[in-house]
């Protein structure tokens, strides 16, 4: 047997074939690359916005201006922003109905399951498609429960209100750059409202598409689980292989009311061209429970710090995540959970695997305030090399101010092992079976949180198919 690090590492990769095809949309309206006020307006003249939208737009991008970019995480100073399109409006009027969608845009869909996944399994489906969302679909039962589900843009005209109550107050445009870029140019994405008592039985899917090089997405989701109701969201996304810069900036603003429990899942698969920098944020009140499931497999250079504040008695938070990064990919990940609330408790579980030269990165932040007596927190990270190209750093930060707290952390960073491989082989599995076994209990946390469809879909794409390290 040879020695792990001699293995051919392009063996081991993720398979994106499923993900790295492309289709000629047509398109209605393109603004040119760049940024200025010009094409801000320009964008929400298209969407037909209110003019508080419009405001809105225009303010974050003053702050945009004045902002540099972040001093850690990935290098990003090759991101070009004056090439990047802002804005990309496919010709297809937004559909209830798969049968009314653009055959070519369909076939994207269809090629990804989205469809087929919303027949077995989904209340609901939002479907995106570059800049604006194509589809979107509630089952008839959770709609007359008062479940709202729209794409953004018919939320801001439909449910004004309540848009301008929650809308980017989590994550405001002063929070960082890429939070006043988001504010300036935002388009798509789902809004969800859960009524109160309401528990949702399927789980509700966004799916995030870009399709051609050199654009940007920016799309906006917003959810509303009022006191004692029950959903999950899953999101998925991906987009071809360009040798262009594509940008994603999406925001998740999440808000679980008293006793509300919820749960998003995501699985981040965009291509190696792609700069991810998204931010999501969540803040629970008393007894209400937010529950974190991520799998970061795709990007160039990711930043994504998925962060719970919780701010009621009892409020509880569980982050599970997964960061895989192959030849040419640095991954800056982590969780952040404020404690500002009495008996207040947080579970991180996170996981990293690195191969061909890949670097995972975590950074996390626990903080528990003065006022959260009675407070728990256990952090979990492990990080898995599958040879010595690559990297794997964990910075855990955790900051206590009271006395009364229940505070844990470990860490454990290693190697895939021949001694591991020889002593499964001695139970009878082959070098292939053996390094497989290893990873899929390896990832097995994330694995196990996720629908059963997404789970097998995972394992799909986690593929350690190493028949050449065989001698």
């Amino acid at each position: 047997m040879k020695d792990i690090n001699d293995i051919n590492y392009e063996d081991l990769m993720i398979n994106q074939s499923k993900f790295d095809f492309r289709n000629e949309a047509k398109y209605s309206y393109k603004t040119p690359p760049g940024l200025n006020e010009k094409i801000i307006k320009e964008i929400s003249e298209a969407k037909d916005e209110p003019k508080w939208m419009l405001e809105h737009r225009l303010q974050a991008f003053k702050i945009f201006e004045n902002y540099h970019e972040p001093n850690f995480g990935v290098d990003i100073r090759k991101l070009d922003l004056s090439k990047i399109v802002a804005y990309m409006k496919p010709d297809a009027k937004k559909s209830t109905s798969w049968e009314d969608v653009p055959e070519e845009i369909k076939d994207t869909f269809e090629k990804l399951g989205i469809p087929e996944a919303e027949r077995k399994a989904l209340a609901g489906v939002g479907a995106q498609y570059d800049s604006e969302v194509v589809y979107q679909h509630i089952q008839k039962e959770l709609n007359d429960l008062g479940v709202i589900f729209l794409d953004m843009e018919s939320a801001v005209k439909e449910y004004p209100d309540l848009v301008k109550e929650y809308f980017m107050k989590l994550v405001p445009s002063h929070n960082h750059r890429y939070a006043a870029l988001h504010g300036a140019l935002w388009s798509g994405g789902s809004f969800l409202y859960v009524p109160k008592g309401v528990k949702v039985p399927l789980p509700l899917q966004a799916y995030f598409r870009m399709n051609n090089p050199g654009m940007s997405q920016l799309e906006h989701t917003l959810i509303i689980a009022d006191e004692g109701s029950e959903v999950e969201f899953i999101e998925g996304c991906s987009a071809p292989f360009y040798n262009v810069t594509n940008l994603h900036a999406g925001m998740v603003e999440i808000y679980v009311k008293k006793g509300a429990k919820m749960k998003y899942s995501t699985i981040q698969n965009w291509s190696k061209n792609t700069y991810n920098l998204n931010t999501k944020r969540a803040i629970v009140d008393e007894e209400g429970s937010m529950e974190w499931v991520s799998g970061s497999l795709g990007s160039f250079k990711t930043m994504l710090y998925p962060m719970t504040i919780l701010r009621g008695k009892g409020a509880k938070n569980s982050s599970v995540t997964l960061t895989y990064a192959g030849p040419n990919q640095h991954l800056d990940t982590g969780s952040k959970v404020f404690h500002l609330a009495p008996y207040t408790s947080s579970i991180i579980n996170a996981r990293s695997i690195s191969i061909g030269g890949g670097w995972a990165f975590y950074r996390g932040w626990v903080k528990i305030g003065e006022n959260a007596k009675g407070a728990k927190s256990s952090v979990e990270c492990n990080a898995l090399m599958l040879d010595n190209k690559s990297k794997s750093d964990t910075v855990p930060l955790i900051e206590v101010f009271t006395d009364d707290a229940d505070v844990g952390h470990e860490a454990k960073i290693g190697r895939i092992s021949e001694e591991q491989i020889y002593y499964l082989m001695s139970r009878g599995l082959s070098e292939i079976d053996a390094k497989n076994m290893i990873v899929r209990g390896f990832i097995e946390p994330l694995v196990k949180e996720l629908p059963l469809e997404y789970a097998l879909e995972l394992n799909k794409l986690i593929n350690l198919e190493v028949e050449s390290s065989i001698g």
